[in-house]
């Protein structure tokens, strides 16, 4: 499963083809389109509805049908820690989750705010056994701000999912997912030209630059898949999970249950694994 708050910027679209073209190692049965509110939404639902567009428009250009595979979420945030919010993204993974073999789980990657897992979590809290969740989010444990987008959007879901003990891989974004940075010049050389989803992926890198002459831009959300794709490439360890303070902080406690988050990104591997399945796709008869 994909979580995805796809119109937020311009990682997302890179992260979402990346999975639905690394057939060799996942399958992607669901894509999720979280809420975002920015200078790109009026408000959450306004941006979880830009997100499910945008997600259709992703796997229009790899001849992709969206019915039965792209699902509205959340269209608010949620409104109290132990309140859900009710969507066809959260009750889908709910039943598909609760058919998963708990020796088997699903894994659910996260790329924006959490709101739909976490309501997923409140609707059936039994999921918990059946799913692993991969979440780019935060900054590392040691770091003195957890302040960052997709955490702070919805901090009572954010705080559900530290709090939950639901088996977690977290990528913080510091020193981490922002090694996968990259340039207009380097995509103008490996992904425009591949095809309707390359030369999208470099149209709206391009118009996103602020001066192509200088500009570089990490596309954060390349980590998680990224982590799915190849544990090697994003390398974890084992640690007690933090708390989220009312301060954004983090609050250590040896006591917590077990996560494990990533301390490194292989920048060279992520891309160069990215840019040759853009390659061989559109090579393709």
């Amino acid at each position: 499963m994909l979580d995805t708050d796809t119109y937020n910027e311009i990682d997302d679209q890179f992260a979402l083809a990346y999975a639905l073209l690394s057939e060799e190692r996942l399958s992607v049965d669901a894509v999720y389109a979280a809420p975002f509110q920015n200078s790109r939404s009026k408000n959450p639902g306004d941006g979880m509805e830009k997100s499910y567009a945008e997600i259709l428009r992703v796997l229009e250009r790899l001849d992709l049908p969206g019915k039965g595979r792209v699902f509205r979420g959340s269209d608010r945030f949620l409104p109290a820690p132990d309140v859900p919010v009710e969507s066809p993204a959260a009750r889908d993974l709910v039943d598909r989750a609760l058919r998963q073999p708990s020796d088997r789980p699903l894994y659910v990657v996260a790329i924006g705010a959490i709101s739909n897992v976490a309501s997923a979590l409140l609707m059936e809290p039994r999921i918990a056994d059946r799913i692993v969740i991969v979440w780019l989010c935060g900054q590392p444990h040691t770091w003195h701000t957890t302040v960052e987008f997709n955490l702070c959007q919805d901090v009572p879901a954010s705080r559900l999912i530290f709090d939950s003990g639901v088996p977690l891989v977290h990528v913080p974004c510091k020193n981490v997912a922002e090694h996968l940075r990259t340039t207009v010049p380097e995509l103008e050389r490996y992904v425009r030209g591949r095809g309707p989803l390359g030369d999208y992926l470099f149209e709206i890198f391009r118009d996103y630059a602020k001066d192509p002459w200088t500009w570089s831009k990490p596309l954060w959300d390349l980590s998680a898949v990224a982590w799915v794709v190849e544990p090697e490439w994003v390398p974890t360890v084992l640690v007690h999970s933090p708390r989220l303070t009312s301060e954004y902080t983090w609050s250590l406690d040896d006591n917590r249950h077990w996560i494990r988050v990533a301390v490194h990104v292989d920048r060279d591997a992520v891309f160069g694994d990215l840019f040759r399945k853009l390659e061989q796709h559109a090579s393709k008869p």
